[in-house]
């Protein structure tokens, strides 16, 4: 009798992992179609990372709420958008000096491309806390933080990335719902450096 409820137990938790890998998957989805408009990407991570977090404590949810998270971290998630498009220029002029052959370009593109992967993981922190109400500023600032204070975090949330590229590399649709792959991992990062 004891031995049936402890397999109901399991199959219910089985059940519900994979139901919240599926949940991830969706969420993938919705987060690349939110970032067609180019500089939406953080408001589209903020609000696939909202909803995930709402799955995860049992919370009810869908496209209705993502949808209306999207929008508001948007009202200033564009700015951040731009700044992070900016940044990634810079960084392709500093690779371009480095493979042109220019003094000190190795270097140069070396600290731009680490620099890059650091905004990166600052930024998917950022979005994995977000919240309305919250200004972008000060949830970067924290995250900037955090991404230099846990280094073990922010190299799972690099890993990550790392499976999104190489998901695209292999099969290019495949990158999509592996986006709320990221969008998870970067989640449950941060709620391993809250309970740490």
């Amino acid at each position: 009798m004891a031995r049936a409820r402890t397999k109901a137990r399991r199959e219910s938790l089985f059940g519900e992992r994979f139901a919240l890998f599926a949940e991830t998957l969706l969420t993938g989805v919705w987060i690349a179609v939110a970032c067609l408009g180019v500089v939406t990407y953080p408001a589209a991570f903020a609000a696939g990372a909202r909803h995930l977090r709402r799955r995860a404590r049992h919370e009810a949810g869908g496209l209705r709420e993502f949808a209306a998270d999207f929008r508001a971290a948007l009202r200033a998630g564009w700015a951040v958008g731009l700044a992070g498009w900016a940044v990634a220029a810079a960084v392709w002029v500093d690779v371009q000096a480095a493979r042109a052959g220019l003094p000190g370009g190795p270097l140069v593109g070396a600290v731009g491309l680490f620099a890059l992967i650091g905004l990166a993981v600052a930024l998917l922190r950022a979005t994995a806390v977000w919240a309305p109400g919250l200004t972008w500023r000060a949830l970067l600032a924290d995250a900037g933080r955090r991404t230099v204070l846990d280094p073990a975090g922010s190299f799972l949330i690099i890993a990550g990335l790392a499976v999104v590229a190489l998901s695209a590399a292999f099969v290019a649709p495949l990158a999509v719902p592996v986006v709320g792959a990221v969008a998870a991992a970067a989640v449950a990062v941060e709620q391993r450096y809250r309970h740490r």
